[in-house]
């Protein structure tokens, strides 16, 4: 049996490229035209294949980089070569994935949440903020929580747009999941009022950090 070659998951990515869903995914900044349904199953049928995953990410097309997400083993990719992806993750997509099913599994994500939270760029510093959050709900022991109030106080407001996102993300994760913190983080969204008015489909939770915090802490159980 013969291996795949990424020339071929490029074909079969090219001839289920449909240009309705290109359109759809074009609003969000995703410059291909796959449904992710049918990607996926491209992946599960691959499986695990860590250097086709590195082969596909080198031809620099969004979908056959999303495949390689999914067939990659994240704890195999170094400090630096994570940094470089990142850095070259141009599609929305593309970053979340990256940051959500790889980064977050790797040994070098401590450190690189600390380097990404800094950087100058928006879009790698908002990455840095979403491994924040990911710590905030599942290992906050060692985290200054107040302190990341303060920046989220200071900073979020005049963030560009995904920086803005992933930090009102970590506040209202601030506020959900540690109830010593809630008031102030109830009253930095109230005051700074970020995505007050984002249009949210009916049965959907609003991103309004304070509407979103009381929803969830509604939601759980009674201690």
């Amino acid at each position: 049996m013969t291996e795949t070659t990424a020339d071929e998951v490029l074909a079969e990515l090219a001839s289920l490229d449909d240009p309705q869903f290109r359109k759809v995914n074009a609003k969000h900044g995703d410059d291909h035209g796959v449904n992710l349904g049918k990607l996926r199953a491209i992946a599960k049928r691959l499986k695990t294949q860590h250097d086709l995953a590195r082969s596909l990410w080198a031809t620099g097309d969004t979908a056959a980089r999303l495949v390689a997400l999914l067939i990659c083993r994240p704890k195999a990719f170094g400090r630096d070569e994570l940094d470089s992806m990142l850095r070259d993750a141009r599609a929305p997509k593309v970053h979340d994935w990256l940051v959500n099913y790889v980064v977050k599994k790797n040994p070098h994500a401590e450190e690189l949440r600390n380097s990404w939270s800094a950087d100058p760029d928006p879009v790698v510093a908002s990455a840095g903020w979403a491994l924040t959050s990911e710590r905030v709900t599942k290992s906050p022991d060692t985290l200054n929580l107040s302190g990341l109030l303060d920046v989220i106080e200071a900073q979020m407001k005049d963030a560009p747009g995904r920086l803005q996102w992933a930090m009102n993300h970590c506040l209202a994760m601030i506020g959900i999941e540690h109830a010593e913190h809630r008031p102030r983080a109830l009253e930095i969204g109230e005051h700074l009022e970020v995505l007050k008015d984002y249009p949210t489909p009916p049965n959907c939770t609003s991103p309004y950090a304070p509407i979103w915090i009381n929803e969830m802490v509604s939601r759980q159980p009674a201690s």
